[in-house]
């Protein structure tokens, strides 16, 4: 329950997903979390120019009864995390280097944590299923995106899983004509909003077979046409951080899904069997 998380984790995780007012909300929350104990409902719509309706119903969408219980849990996360050495890491002030690494490192495990609140165990387990019970696992993302997916491509088939794998758009369409219901397609797209990937899962679900998508948590027609969605959280004002925080929570949730089918007996046997080929191969 939303009392039981972080309530500042959980904003940030939702706030992709909010309105407009929600998200003038929520950034004076985030920005001023240690000052939130102060203010009554009213005083805060004051401070926005907005209704204390707004406030009330902001905090119940978030899960609390009103909003004097999310005042309290967004107080008690800010002591968790004044008190907590792991989420507050000082780096040495003379040591440039190592303040970077370390912010960078505390902005990576926010996101991280973010994600894995809107991506549930039962959600990973889900998937997991999906591509474990599939005659083949077709694979596509574009561009940047072609990365990753090449790379999950490689360890579903380490794994035994038959994969086909494409970067264009084009070239999978006549492979996805084949595709029956019992196969899964897999689309990586950060924004989700190439039309190309929806034209794909149109034609993939015409074959009745069953989309997940790989995205950012947001409103995107990639998303929104998925039989199932695999989320991302990651968020940062500086653009050259961002893509950075993407890719690697990114990482991290597929390899949660990549755990997960390890941990049947078959998928890790043939896992070790294929890479004890690979090792013979190479030392050869």
């Amino acid at each position: 329950m939303a009392a039981q998380m972080s309530s500042l984790v959980k904003i940030r995780a939702e706030r992709g997903q909010m309105s407009a007012i929600e998200r003038r909300i929520a950034d004076f929350i985030l920005e001023n979390a240690h000052l939130l104990r102060d203010y009554s409902s009213q005083q805060l719509a004051n401070s926005l120019g907005i209704s204390q309706s707004s406030v009330v119903k902001f905090s119940q969408k978030l899960g609390f009864k009103g909003y004097p219980d999310l005042k309290v849990s967004v107080s008690e996360a800010v002591a968790r995390e004044n008190g907590n050495g792991e989420t507050r890491a000082v780096a040495p002030r003379n040591n440039p280097q190592a303040a970077l690494a370390s912010e960078l490192w505390r902005s990576k495990t926010l996101a991280e944590e973010e994600t894995r609140l809107i991506n549930t165990p039962e959600k990973i387990a889900e998937i997991a299923r999906a591509l474990d019970g599939a005659d083949q696992v077709f694979v596509l993302g574009m561009g940047e995106d072609g990365v990753p997916a090449r790379a999950f491509a490689t360890k579903l088939a380490q794994l035994g899983v038959a994969v086909v794998c494409h970067t264009d758009p084009v070239l999978m369409s006549s492979l996805l004509a084949i595709a029956g219901k019992s196969d899964v397609l897999v689309l990586f797209s950060e924004h989700g909003r190439q039309p190309a990937l929806s034209q794909a899962e149109k034609q993939f679900h015409e074959r009745r077979g069953k989309v997940v998508s790989v995205t950012r948590h947001s409103a995107n027609p990639v998303r929104a046409q998925a039989d199932l969605s695999l989320l991302v959280s990651a968020h940062d004002e500086r653009a050259h951080v961002q893509p950075l925080l993407y890719q690697a929570v990114m990482q991290h949730l597929l390899d949660l899904v990549f755990m997960t089918l390890c941990a049947q007996d078959k998928r890790l046997e043939q896992l070790h069997a294929n890479l004890k080929r690979l090792q013979r191969m190479t030392d050869s």
